[in-house]
């Protein structure tokens, strides 16, 4: 860790974060945060807010903690999509050794379609992938 990204704490949002410099050099000795910036990782803008924003060397700790974070945001969902893979193994082995009538009948229709449009999506992708290559 960076000897400035001690001073820096990052609130985390859907689409970055709120940025703030961590101030423990006062008469109170209370931490105090005051917002220096909004950082958001879908556009890569960094927005300066509050009365004293970032400084350059701030600014490149809130460049490094949004590279981070996309990394670790695209890891996630492909976690989250093997994960689902794993589901529909599980799904498909509880419909055949342990799903009553009922059980089948509550959500059959739904995983259908879901599947169907999931298997639209990858087809036309893999498709264009071919095409390109």
């Amino acid at each position: 860790m960076a000897e400035d990204e001690l001073n820096l704490y990052f609130r985390t949002r859907d689409n970055g974060a709120t940025v703030f410099r961590i101030d423990t050099e006062n008469r109170q000795r209370r931490l105090e945060m005051d917002q220096i910036a909004v950082a958001n990782t879908n556009n890569g803008q960094i927005k300066p807010h509050g009365s004293e924003p970032a400084t350059p060397a701030e600014l490149k700790v809130i460049q490094a903690w949004m590279a981070a974070r996309v990394k670790v945001l695209k890891a996630r969902d492909i976690d989250d999509i093997l994960r689902a893979v794993d589901h529909l193994k599980l799904t498909a082995h509880w419909a055949q050794t342990k799903a009553s009538d009922e059980d089948l009948e509550a959500f059959t229709d739904q995983l259908l379609m879901a599947m169907h449009d999931l298997r639209m999506v990858l087809v036309r992708k893999k498709s264009d992938r071919l095409m390109r290559g």
